[in-house]
């Protein structure tokens, strides 16, 4: 982990609601001064009073908000930053009306401040199955703390888009590969849930309009920078299968890998037309590069509800899938010529003729 960045330090003392504290009679019981500004907010936070008393005002202030993020985010304190993310989560959450915040709020983070964060975080943009931990010159083992909370807070500004569409079309675009890159990070399994309740609200952050050539930005930029090796079939797993846009994504991802996979190949027919001409009874018939364009095909093909309406697609899929399964004896017992066999052979039954 990197050191924190020089952040801007709010002037809590100075905000209307730690002055009406200061200035009510009963103050002089409790002894409150200026400079235990953020002594008197975190009390607020932790015990729930600063998001009633936010619905309450209808109001956050800068100094609040400014104080309330870098809470969230950089707190060595568990229990503040967790109570910085339910704050800020209930704040975005809040409806007056359709499409209407509940609560004004006077400064809202932008998306660089969000990337700051993870940079401090020892984030790199690195597609790698290795399991050696990204951070190796902290004594930190595992996943920072306040990852957690930055997911989460990332989740709620994608719910409002409605309200405030608070990123870019590219900034989105980035975040989907940050989460999947998070996804393929061994220290972030026990985050999985997290993980994939983000991605959902994510790819449905953007328009219709949007979401065709994003989907097709996001797979590419996957695509040139996964290994091609198992891993490959680890980043197409990550993303689930529980919305149509997810599985999109995931077929796009799987056939911007396999254009990749394939020199001087550049459409579906070719990357099957490739696929079929292999020769199974070839002593150079690399089985386990088969077996992991087997399942890149099988997600292009399968995850994407359009192909079903494009018969040649369908077609040799299908007769791609019974050389696999026919053609390769099952005395074969090269590595992963099996797998190949037995995988093609229960797509074949269990998934084309279903």
């Amino acid at each position: 982990m990197k050191a924190f960045p020089s952040l801007e330090s709010p002037d809590v003392g100075s905000c209307n609601l730690f002055q009406s504290f200061l200035n009510n009679c009963l103050n002089s019981v409790v002894e409150l001064t200026a400079d235990k500004g953020d002594i008197f907010l975190e009390g607020l936070l932790v015990n729930g009073w600063l998001s009633k008393l936010a619905f309450l005002c209808g109001h956050v202030e800068k100094p609040v908000a400014v104080w309330a993020f870098n809470t969230m985010l950089y707190s060595s304190k568990e229990e503040l930053h967790n109570s910085s993310s339910e704050f800020w989560c209930a704040i975005l959450s809040s409806e007056k009306e359709v499409d209407q915040a509940l609560v004004k709020i006077d400064w809202f983070p932008e998306y660089m401040d969000l990337r700051r964060a993870l940079d401090s975080y020892g984030f790199l943009f690195k597609f790698s199955s290795s399991a050696e931990p990204n951070n190796l010159d902290s004594d930190i083992e595992g996943p920072p703390q306040n990852i957690r909370a930055w997911i989460r807070f990332v989740s709620a500004c994608c719910l409002i888009r409605s309200k405030k569409a608070i990123f870019s079309t590219v900034e989105a675009e980035e975040i989907v590969e940050i989460i999947i890159c998070l996804f393929l990070d061994r220290q972030f399994q026990g985050l999985l849930v997290l993980l994939n309740d983000c991605m959902e609200v994510i790819v449905n952050y953007f328009t219709d309009q949007e979401w065709c050539s994003s989907c097709e930005n996001v797979a590419k930029f996957i695509a040139c920078r996964v290994s091609k090796d198992l891993n490959c079939i680890r980043t197409i797993e990550c993303i689930s299968e529980a919305s149509s846009r997810c599985k999109q994504l995931r077929s796009a991802v799987a056939y911007q890998t396999l254009l990749s996979c394939f020199d001087g190949v550049y459409s579906g027919e070719e990357i099957l037309r490739s696929l079929t001409e292999i020769n199974f009874k070839d002593n150079s018939c690399d089985f386990y590069r088969m077996y992991i364009n087997l399942v890149l095909t099988e997600n292009w093909v399968l995850s994407n509800s359009l192909i079903e309406d494009n018969p040649v697609i369908y077609e040799m899929f299908s007769l791609y899938l019974r050389h696999c399964s026919t053609l390769i004896s099952a005395t074969n017992l090269r590595s992963y010529a099996s797998k190949v066999r037995h995988r093609a052979s229960y797509l074949l039954h269990f998934s084309i003729y279903k």
